[in-house]
């Protein structure tokens, strides 16, 4: 369907003035407002056709028109009519929404990803380079904006009405959704999942800046270390480069270039190692047996908080060589074996 692109600006301009709409703020509203326009027109017409034949036949057929009763034959034509054209509606509306669904849950390859904890009563959002956020979240514009979610509690929903953005945020597993932000402005974060008393105090706000402000806004709220970098020093300080070392007599598998990659089980079955994959074999690695590994790794449920395993997860994502696991696991020896010289403190 072809509509004017003035008359479109006209309609959104006046909703969105009138607060009856809200703007459109992302790549994705102006596709997502078409499909709903197109079901509220449909639903009018219908709604309008159906009203006018109803107050027809009563004015028509009415009983002071035909005090006797008539057998009324039906129409095949009439009766492929009125099934074909609402048929024939019903797929346009079920294939335009299926695009649009993957085209809202299937980000671009080049999207930077930033982590997203909900919790009574409040989101807390996670950067790559460690910036940390409770219920404000900066992203700059045009830079498409990956958000990966968990939930430490009960269920909840990310929602930016102006950007046409709502998912459910699900405790114990990772969900996904992605916008590109095209105006800079403030815009609000809802829970849209009745999640407990305060329910109606979990908001937020997504600032959008220019790709210049976000660069500085970044550089002024680094807390130092990135979640790669976190991740590193919880991978060490855990053990965990004891049996992850990429030795060939470790006792664990290699985890360089892991992810992303596809990993043969001890069951035969074959996986992608996403964010997910990760998460869930640190929690229960009896369920992610590598092929050729023994079962010996413990479990990590109730050990690292959600933050934890988001740097975790960073951190081996980012993990191309061995190289810095051996040395990590060297220098840990290392102090291990130094003997203690009475009166000096070892650093």
């Amino acid at each position: 369907m072809h509509i004017s692109p003035v008359l479109w600006q006209f309609l959104v301009k006046w909703l969105t003035n009138s607060a009856l709409f809200p703007r459109e703020a992302s790549t994705i509203a102006p596709y997502a407002d078409a499909l709903y326009f197109f079901l509220l027109l449909i639903t009018i017409v219908g709604l309008v056709l159906v009203g006018a034949l109803v107050l027809g036949f009563s004015i028509r057929y009415r009983k002071e028109r035909n005090p006797v009763a008539t057998q009324v034959e039906g129409s095949t034509l009439l009766e492929a009519t009125w099934t074909i054209i609402p048929l024939a509606l019903f797929l346009i509306c079920f294939v335009w929404g299926a695009l649009l669904y993957f085209r809202i849950y299937n980000p671009p390859t080049n999207a930077m990803n930033i982590y997203v904890v909900g919790k009574q009563w409040m989101w807390k959002a996670e950067h790559p380079g460690g910036q940390h956020e409770i219920n404000n979240l900066h992203v700059p514009m045009g830079q498409p904006i990956q958000l990966t979610m968990i939930s430490q509690d009960v269920f909840h929903s990310f929602s930016i009405p102006d950007f046409r953005v709502k998912r459910e945020v699900i405790p114990g597993r990772y969900s996904t959704v992605w916008f590109e932000a095209t105006t800079p402005g403030t815009y609000h974060i809802f829970c849209t999942q009745y999640c407990g008393t305060k329910h109606s105090g979990m908001i937020g706000e997504v600032t959008v800046l220019s790709p210049e402000d976000y660069k500085k806004w970044t550089e002024g709220s680094t807390s130092g270390m990135s979640l790669a970098q976190n991740g590193e020093r919880l991978f060490a300080s855990m053990g965990c480069n004891a049996c992850h070392s990429g030795n060939a007599a470790a006792r664990g598998p290699s985890l360089a270039g892991v992810y992303g990659s596809k990993l043969q089980l001890a069951n035969g079955s074959q996986v992608l190692v996403n964010e997910a994959y990760l998460r869930d074999a640190i929690l229960n690695p009896s369920q992610h047996l590598t092929a050729g590994y023994a079962p010996i790794m413990p479990t990590y449920q109730g050990q690292i908080s959600e933050e934890g395993l988001i740097d975790l997860v960073e951190y081996l994502k980012s993990l191309k060589t061995n190289y810095r696991v051996q040395q990590t696991l060297t220098t840990s020896e290392s102090n291990q074996a130094a003997p203690m010289t009475p009166g000096v403190v070892k650093p």
